[in-house]
């Protein structure tokens, strides 16, 4: 399967693919941080 292979050492390390990987991150965090102030703000505030 391929989330479970080894990293290939003779793969070139791409500053693109690393960039790509930070902005997912990025938006995955806010992403959770937005449902998680609806959430708080639908049981607290309303």
């Amino acid at each position: 399967m391929y989330f479970f292979r080894k990293k290939d050492p003779n793969r070139p390390d791409s500053f693109n693919l690393r960039v790509m990987h930070a902005i997912n991150a990025t938006a995955i965090i806010l992403f959770l941080l937005a449902i998680l102030y609806k959430i708080i703000s639908l049981f607290f505030f309303a």
